[in-house]
C-alpha cells in the first residue's frame, strides 16, 4: 500500500501513462483527461505484453486467470458510517515491514516471520469473523476478527 515502486508492473505502466499519455495529449477539462485515460487504459491492456504474464497483455492474463472483479457502483463516498457487514469475504493486501505488524484498518496483528518484507493478502471472513493472512496462496496464520 502506497509504495507502487515495489511492484514492477505498476511501475512500468505508470511510466508508460506518463510519457504516452499525461506527457502528450493536450486536455483542457476533466472530461477530457477521463476519456483520454479510458482510451489509454484500453490500448494498454489490449496491447502491450509484460514478460511477467507470460507474453500475454493484461486482459488475456486476466481472462486466464478467470478472476471475477467487482467494482463499487458508486463513484462518491457515503454520507454517513455504513453498516457492518453480514456476510462476504474482504481481501487487502499488505506490505509486512520487519517490525512484523499487519495494519488492518488502523488495527494492528502480529504477523509471522516468514512474511517479513513480503506482500501478503489479508482475507476478512464475515461469516467466520476471522481474519486469514496468505502468502503466496497459502494461509499462514489467522486471527479472531469480530465485526459484529
Amino acid at each position: 500500500m502506497a509504495e507502487p515502486w515495489r511492484n514492477g508492473m505498476i511501475e512500468n505502466f505508470n511510466d508508460r501513462y506518463q510519457q504516452r499519455f499525461l506527457g502528450k495529449v493536450i486536455m483542457v477539462s476533466e472530461d477530457d483527461l477521463r476519456a483520454g485515460s479510458r482510451a489509454f487504459e484500453d490500448r494498454h491492456n489490449t496491447r502491450y505484453r509484460y514478460s511477467k504474464l507470460k507474453g500475454h497483455t493484461p486482459l488475456k492474463a486476466l481472462a486466464a486467470s478467470q478472476a471475477i472483479l467487482r467494482f463499487p457502483e458508486q463513484e462518491e463516498l457515503p454520507a454517513h458510517r455504513l453498516k457492518k457487514p453480514e456476510v462476504g469475504k474482504y481481501h487487502v493486501v499488505r506490505l509486512i515491514r520487519s517490525d512484523l505488524k499487519l495494519n488492518i484498518f488502523g488495527e494492528c496483528f502480529p504477523a509471522p516471520p516468514e512474511t517479513m518484507l513480503e506482500y501478503v493478502v489479508a482475507t476478512i471472513d464475515v461469516k467466520e469473523q476471522k481474519l486469514k493472512l496468505f502468502l503466496d496462496n497459502k494461509q499462514v496464520t489467522d486471527f479472531d476478527y469480530k465485526l459484529r
